[in-house]
């Protein structure tokens, strides 16, 4: 069997573009062999599976990623301003996502669309992969804007991450989408203003009000302020007019 590393690489690189186009279970071996030009003893030989692969690709990509996730949030925490260090923990968290796809330290466009392609197959290996590679950092990232927003539960961080993640996905899964939908205003291609714009809606996402239970038969809730309204302040003055 061939020791060749380029040839390792070329179906690195073959099986990360059918993955991030195609999903795991549509790909064969012989289809990542053809297109990195091998044969399919060659993937054998390197990776012993199919999941062997594609557990490669992971760890290739989200080590340096978390990397450089970690280092960004290491700055973001420094930031004295809550608002602004918000921001930049945010961003510590997207922007690696959006490096180019030649650079490991970022993870890439592809590799982003990969993990989405993935979790939308709900493949039991890239579960454990997950979990694995990515908790410890995401954790990380949780308890950094519990430290900003020490008013929110848990829970809902949590929530509103949740929703981050899955925006990131579906931002590098179909770009062509905003394009569409903006008439061709915005460029859904543009790294930077997608930056910029999932920033600004996941800020705005986790200052938003939490939602408190108050009938949970019928699942209705209702907004729980973060800080007094206007009228409530207005009706203490009324009562307690020292206050």
């Amino acid at each position: 069997m061939t020791r060749n590393p380029n040839m390792r690489e070329a179906i690195l690189s073959a099986a990360e573009l059918l993955f991030s186009t195609r999903g795991f279970n549509a790909v064969s071996i012989r289809d990542i062999a053809l297109e990195a030009g091998a044969n399919p003893g060659s993937i054998t030989y390197h990776f012993k599976s199919k999941d062997g692969l594609l557990l490669e690709i992971y760890k290739r990509h989200c080590g340096p990623m978390n990397k450089r996730r970690i280092e960004l949030l290491v700055a973001a925490r420094r930031v004295r301003d809550v608002q602004d260090r918000l921001e930049a923990i945010v961003r510590a968290y997207v922007q690696p996502a959006f490096s180019s796809s030649s650079d490991l330290a970022g993870g890439g466009a592809r590799f982003t669309r990969l993990r989405a392609v993935m979790s939308a197959e709900g493949n039991a290996v890239v579960g454990r992969i997950i979990a694995e590679i990515f908790d410890d950092t995401t954790n990380a990232f949780i308890e950094a804007i519990e430290e900003s927003l020490p008013h929110l539960p848990r829970t809902t961080i949590v929530w509103r991450s949740q929703f981050l993640l899955g925006a990131l996905y579906y931002t590098l899964v179909s770009p062509e989408r905003v394009t569409r939908l903006s008439r061709g205003e915005a460029d859904g291609a543009d790294m930077a203003e997608a930056i910029e714009q999932l920033v600004a809606s996941t800020v705005a996402s986790l200052q938003a009000s939490d939602v408190d239970h108050i009938d949970s038969g019928a699942g209705s809730r209702r907004a729980k302020p973060t800080q007094p309204s206007a009228k409530g302040v207005a009706a203490k003055r009324k009562e307690n007019p020292a206050s």
